[in-house]
């Protein structure tokens, strides 16, 4: 990949390797953005004569090896893979770890579609898992089973924006012999780097912040282990989740201005997250970024800043909450997150509905904001006027 090198030796900025690493001119036109290789097969010079390792793109493509060069440089790793969604990243490094008997812990308040895949699939093949909260290290550690294989974080949570100490668990997860995995989509890597704390493996729904427009679905995996790379590849190209190549350069796109992106998406979402505390109407607001969190001084000390997620309480219950998802005009009511614009969501009744019922069913009153790069007067006003 040229003078950008991937792994953690490297001596450039953050932004610096946003923009270059893998990401070199086109040595043959000297084109400055990667090519969009829209090619299913490549030529071959005699039999296994293969051209840079090239020879079907669902095994490996010029365009997606760029994304995967440059996301294992952001996130300080060896190895980077790249899926055609976060849950197919999911699904490979959960059959990586896991087989019949094996124990996973997961955070007690995992993403929904998470927690639908190991408690609907997974358990379907013997694999069983217990929930704890990320916030508590003693509940981790009592968590852990001697065929506990695998213990799975989110930092901060969704919805719930807990935050998890990475160094901490990573320390319990290794004394039992178990591997930790964070999934670190509401973070990205501009704002904490996983693996320099302690992880084996960072996954990413790169559909959110990384790729940050709305505009392309995917997911990654990165880890500084040959071995485990080596099964993440295997399962790339043998269950063939992986995106094409105009994702993976949809997603490079994004990647250019994370940075820049990530400092206003927490810039407004500080302004939200104070507003929001002196709205009568708002019995409670969930935001790393207060000094009123519970894991303030953790996030303080492995995060940069707070991220762009906010989560509250509504005064009024489930309905309460429902109203003010439908009354915002600039936060569109929509799932997912991380992207240019502002949205708002009933996690209860949208993304975390597989959850209703379980230890994981997240409060019928909490509405969940993705606070994007608008002006954020503008977006406070929003708010507010839903509020009443």
């Amino acid at each position: 990949m040229g003078e950008y090198p991937s792994d953690m030796s490297t001596p450039y900025g953050f932004a610096t390797r946003a923009i270059h690493a893998g990401q070199d001119p086109d040595p043959t036109t000297g084109a400055v953005n990667v090519p969009i290789y829209a090619t299913s097969t490549y030529a071959q010079d005699g039999v296994g004569g293969l051209r840079e390792g090239f020879e079907y793109s669902r095994t490996g493509n010029p365009t997606r090896r760029a994304l995967e060069t440059c996301l294992a440089s952001l996130e300080r790793g060896r190895y980077g893979r790249a899926f055609s969604s976060g849950m197919g990243a999911t699904d490979a490094a959960l059959r990586t770890f896991l087989k019949p008997g094996d124990h996973i812990v997961i955070p007690n308040d995992a993403y929904g579609g998470t927690f639908r895949l190991i408690d609907k699939v997974f358990s379907q093949w013997g694999v069983t898992h217990s929930p704890a909260p990320v916030s508590d290290v003693d509940a981790i550690r009592a968590a852990i089973r001697p065929e506990t294989k695998l213990v799975w974080i989110e930092t901060p949570t969704n919805p719930l924006l807990n935050i998890g100490d990475i160094a901490a668990i990573a320390s319990v997860a290794h004394e039992s012999g178990a591997k930790l995995v964070v999934d670190n989509t509401f973070a990205s890597p501009a704002l904490q780097t996983p693996l320099e704390l302690g992880a084996d493996v960072v996954l990413h729904s790169t559909t959110k912040y990384i790729g940050g427009h709305s505009d392309v679905v995917g997911g990654a995996l990165i880890t500084s282990d040959e071995e485990l790379d080596a099964a993440f590849g295997f399962l790339q190209n043998g269950a063939g989740a992986v995106p094409g190549p105009f994702d993976a350069y949809l997603t490079l796109r994004g990647i250019k201005t994370l940075q820049l992106r990530m400092e206003k998406h927490s810039d407004n979402a500080e302004l939200v997250a104070e507003a929001l505390t002196r709205h009568p109407r708002v019995k409670k607001v969930i935001y790393p970024g207060l000094e009123s969190h519970p894991g303030h001084a953790v996030a303080a000390k492995q995060m940069s800043r707070f991220g762009g997620m906010v989560s509250f309480i509504v005064d009024g219950g489930e309905e309460a909450a429902l109203e003010v998802c439908a009354r915002t005009k600039l936060f569109l009511l929509a799932e997912s997150l991380g992207g240019v614009e502002s949205l708002i969501e009933h996690p209860g009744k949208m993304t975390h509905a597989s959850t209703s019922g379980s230890l994981l069913e997240v409060p019928a009153d909490l509405v969940r904001v993705s606070v994007g790069i608008e002006s954020g007067d503008d977006l406070v006003a929003d708010l507010l006027e839903a509020l009443g």
